[in-house]
């Protein structure tokens, strides 16, 4: 126990400093990183304001951070499979690389559809509700914040077929299982794409649930392509065992 404690330590120090360092780094690029968050609303022609001195400030740092999270999150992913990986077996750790390669590129895809293909859409559709009686005056720092808080959650569910990999492998689900709750998994993921979305219309919502519900029906394959693959090396194992 205490030699994983300390491991975990380690993970822990390790992807701290990562994102520090590459939070320095993104300083360097901060206003075009800013600009980015804020293109939504510059296209649009609205203007972004601060009301309090340090507001400015404390928002470069928490983009910069941002920024330096996705960056730092192949070592951060490398520490976590590193500390997991002595409960894989031989086989699994060929694997390790395309394990955190892939855990990467789903988080970071998850972030850029959540913020091209329906933050801009939903924001949009929320700065209409304001008509030409109502001028929105946003604060860049709650905007930000706003953006941020939104885009995670779209990261960490595109992770969902990694997940149900890891669980299969676990055999804490069955294929047979996420097959015949697909209804439940159907309106659960409504509910979620409801919850997180900024916007009550059904076209923004869809545009949430639609990958999710893809993303769920990939888990079944990878599930029942795992399962085979198990069966397949217990099969093995077993013609091997001396009689």
């Amino acid at each position: 126990m205490v030699e994983h404690l300390e491991e975990l330590r380690r993970v822990l120090i390790v992807s701290v400093v990562a994102v520090a360092v590459f939070s320095l780094f993104s300083a360097l690029f901060y206003r075009k990183i800013l600009a980015l968050l804020l293109s939504p609303l510059t296209r649009a022609g609205y203007k972004v304001i601060f009301t309090a001195p340090t507001e400015a400030f404390m928002t470069i740092v928490k983009v910069c951070v941002f920024s330096g999270f996705l960056i730092a999150l192949p070592i951060i992913l490398w520490q976590i499979w590193n500390f997991l990986s002595p409960a894989l077996e031989a086989t699994e750790k060929r694997y390790f690389v395309l394990f955190v390669f892939g855990s990467f590129v789903l988080f970071v895809g998850g972030v850029l559809f959540g913020f091209f293909g329906v933050y801009r859409y939903g924001l949009a559709f929320l700065l209409r509700f304001g008509g030409d009686y109502l001028i929105p005056m946003l604060t860049v720092g709650k905007y930000i914040s706003f953006t941020i808080y939104f885009l995670i959650p779209f990261g960490i569910i595109f992770e969902l077929p990694l997940i149900s990999y890891l669980l299969a492998r676990l055999e804490l689900i069955s294929s047979k299982f996420l097959a015949a709750k697909r209804k439940y998994a159907f309106l659960v993921i409504i509910i979620i794409a409801a919850a997180i979305t900024p916007t009550p219309d059904a076209f923004t919502c869809l545009l949430m649930a639609g990958p999710m519900y893809l993303l769920y029906e990939l888990s079944v394959y990878i599930v029942r392509y795992t399962e085979k693959a198990m069966a397949r090396q217990k099969e093995k194992a077993g013609c091997l065992e001396p009689r």
